[in-house]
């Protein structure tokens, strides 16, 4: 799960965006899908987002462009909301260095208004797979990647097959400020006829808002085409606020 992505900090939280391609915390299955695929795959990925949040009825724009090569993946972004009037800019950069038996999977991001935030993780293992994480921020407000808790530790364990299905569980849990608030994912991958890719990822949330316990799933279903993509999720509670979130997100690759 490449993965990678940061908790919004402001009052004006109902606008926040994700671009389920990239992830803060990857997963073992998709970095080494990725790897693997690297030599054919475009270097170039543009992702448009839209996210309505309810009740409040407003909604966001998120832009992005990837691109990838040795020196990693480096992304620019772009998000507004016009309800709030809130905008932001953002870079960011991550990789997978192979160290043996090990892999170190470091990320960076960046953002207008003095954001700085950044992750490490270290898993191992090939069928069977396991790791461990860490975000930290400068706690500066940005406009949240990835939904999960930032400031965080992440744990993951899963199992790859030989034709790349791959199932994964991760926990991201909040270790600084809201120590209540935790992610638990369930992910799927399939691949599909003719280079098409299936992935299903169930969330599981529980932590306060507004002081209120709460306990909700939601879901998000991609599906890749060779130059395409697609992706749809549900996102009760989005980033512990009372907002519920829609998202759709598409894009392609060149």
């Amino acid at each position: 799960m490449h993965c990678y992505s940061f908790l919004l900090r402001s009052t004006w939280a109902v606008g926040v965006a994700i671009l389920v391609h990239v992830l803060i915390f990857p997963t073992s299955a998709w970095s080494q899908d990725r790897a693997s695929a690297a030599a054919t795959s475009p270097a170039f990925k543009f992702t448009t987002g839209l996210y309505s949040s309810s009740p409040s009825g407003g909604f966001g724009l998120d832009l992005n462009l990837r691109h990838s090569s040795d020196f990693g993946n480096v992304w620019l972004g772009w998000f507004h909301a016009p309800s709030t009037d809130t905008s932001q800019k953002r870079a960011g950069w991550d990789r997978t260095f192979t160290l043996g038996p090990v892999r170190l999977l470091p990320s960076l991001q960046v953002a207008s208004g003095g954001f700085v935030g950044g992750s490490a993780m270290i898993e191992t293992g090939n069928s069977w797979f396991a790791g461990a994480g860490l975000g930290r921020t400068n706690l500066r407000n940005y406009v949240n990647l990835n939904f999960d808790p930032n400031d965080a530790l992440m744990l993951s364990a899963g199992y790859r097959w030989a034709d790349n299905r791959s199932l994964t569980m991760q926990l991201v849990r909040d270790n600084r400020q809201n120590p209540d608030q935790q992610h638990v994912h369930l992910i799927w991958r399939a691949p599909l006829a003719d280079g098409d890719r299936l992935t299903v990822d169930l969330l599981a949330k529980s932590g306060l808002v507004d002081g209120t316990s709460i306990h909700r799933l939601g879901l998000t279903v991609g599906y890749d085409w060779p130059r395409s993509f697609v992706r749809v999720a549900w996102d009760p509670k989005v980033n512990f606020t009372p907002q519920n979130m829609l998202r759709l997100s598409a894009g392609v690759r060149f």
